[in-house]
């Protein structure tokens, strides 16, 4: 299975420990060489809101409001309806049906790679938004679940165009509780909202992100009532495990029942699904090519070489 690859110079843009609000221990021995410098103004990003759960769900609204309190200007371009797994899919069809319910919400009857492309080419004509944000989603997209999420498709949508995108989920690795995720939403986004701030101060008037790189991060449920603060913060990558395992069952009929379980492995080391174990938050690096690096292309050149057509 492909998985997006790992890019280092995001992380190397993203120190984990700063964003966690740790000193290294080193630093903290030098005397400080007078008043720290005043912050660089910046004004409001526009951002355009996406999810796949459906623009009128709990995460989506949510995220909605702590981003407009933070300042920023939002407007939702959501799908209609739940798109869950929808992955990077988009429709071909011959007409889309869009809902314009209240001011600043836009509904697209179709994917979030859908909303996103109406929303880049008919909701921002003429002037791109300074960042998609797609989420928070309800439960986890990591390991093969981040290969497969319409949370992360719509990022993925915006990545394509040029646009740089943070698809943000909450959720466990084990099967999700309704109300303790919900619940969690609340320190995703706070999370989500020193994240882009951070990226904002640095950017100052230029990207937010390098060229083609986006973020996919993770926060657990921490804490019985999902309330709790995380255990930190890691920069990590896609683990290589599917994370969900198929069961079918014959019904004798032609057709056959299908269940789904969690079957959770020992992670890689550095990885989302480790990090996110941990209880800690998990940011990945991501683009929007399948490509596998130089390693996986010089070999490829080597299983071909001679072959005729």
């Amino acid at each position: 299975m492909q998985r997006k690859r790992v890019l280092p110079l995001a992380a190397l843009l993203l120190c984990a420990p700063a964003l966690a609000g740790t000193v290294p221990a080193a630093a903290a021995s030098v005397p400080a060489a007078g008043p720290a410098p005043a912050p660089v103004p910046v004004g409001p990003l526009r951002i355009l809101l996406t999810n796949d759960d459906g623009y009128n769900a709990p995460g989506i609204r949510l995220a909605f409001a702590r981003l407009t309190a933070a300042g920023h200007d939002v407007t939702i371009v959501a799908p209609l309806t739940n798109q869950s797994g929808a992955g990077t899919k988009t429709l071909n069809g011959p007409s889309l049906a869009v809902r314009h319910p209240e001011p600043k919400v836009w509904a697209v009857d179709g994917t979030p790679g859908d909303s996103v492309a109406f929303g880049l080419s008919e909701v921002f004509e003429g002037r791109a938004p300074d960042l998609v944000v797609s989420g928070t989603n309800f439960g986890p997209n990591v390991a093969a679940l981040a290969t497969h999420s319409g949370t992360v498709g719509g990022a993925i949508a915006a990545l394509d165009a040029g646009v740089p995108a943070i698809a943000l989920s909450t959720g466990g690795v084990t099967a999700p509780d309704p109300v303790t995720t919900v619940n969690a939403m609340a320190p995703t986004l706070d999370f989500a909202v020193d994240l882009i701030d951070r990226l904002h101060r640095r950017a100052r008037s230029g990207p937010l992100l390098p060229k083609g790189v986006g973020l996919n991060v993770n926060h657990p449920v921490v804490g019985a009532d999902g309330k709790g603060t995380a255990a930190g913060v890691a920069t990590t990558f896609q683990d290589r495990q599917a994370l969900l395992k198929a069961d079918y069952t014959d019904a004798g009929d032609g057709t056959w029942k299908l269940g789904v379980k969690v079957d959770l492995r020992t992670p890689a080391r550095g990885s989302d699904v480790e990090a996110v174990s941990a209880g800690k938050i998990a940011v990945s690096p991501m683009n929007a090519d399948w490509n596998t690096g130089p390693v996986d292309f010089a070999l490829t050149a080597a299983l071909i070489a001679g072959l005729r057509p």
